[in-house]
């Protein structure tokens, strides 16, 4: 089946294990001791799993931004929790193997001036390479130019466990 024009189905709206991006939940939380822990265990029990995370300190608050291994049930649970959230699509990328991976993919994203925002490490290492989170002022020029430098993008399905 083909996706995209002809094809009645809109590529922008379309999620799945697929998905040429990764979910990015942004947390708002009150800065003080024990509201991380408050918020990671929400996920005990569950199959979700973070497996990137990062966090940006300011005066009166934090802000925590996840990714999850099943970003659908993760914002069940961050929703019926009642935190404030901001939902947000990120790339992921493997890194290319031999010296400076990272100085690779910010040479391909200059070269078609694509700002990176915010970037971090993931957890997991999908396929066994590690692999950073991006988030990117263009994403669709920043996966087209990554893509056809043979950059490998990692999906919501990679993250799954043992993906």
């Amino acid at each position: 089946m083909s996706v995209g024009e002809g094809s009645g189905t809109d590529f922008a709206t379309m999620r799945g294990r697929n998905y040429p991006t990764i979910r990015q939940f942004t947390v708002f939380l009150e800065n003080r001791v024990g509201q991380l822990l408050e918020v990671v265990r929400r996920f005990e029990g569950s199959k979700v799993r973070i497996v990137a995370f990062s966090i940006s300190d300011a005066t009166e608050c934090a802000f925590v931004r996840f990714l999850l291994s099943h970003p659908e049930q993760g914002r069940e649970i961050l929703e019926r929790a009642g935190l404030a959230m901001i939902e947000t699509d990120l790339i992921g990328i493997e890194l290319p193997e031999g010296p400076q991976p990272l100085l690779r993919v910010c040479t391909a994203l200059l070269q078609a001036e694509v700002n990176i925002v915010q970037a971090y490490p993931l957890i997991v290492r999908p396929h066994g390479r590690p692999a950073v989170a991006l988030m990117v002022d263009n994403i669709e020029m920043a996966q087209e130019t990554l893509g056809e430098k043979g950059f490998t993008m990692v999906t919501e399905g990679d993250l799954l466990e043992g993906g």
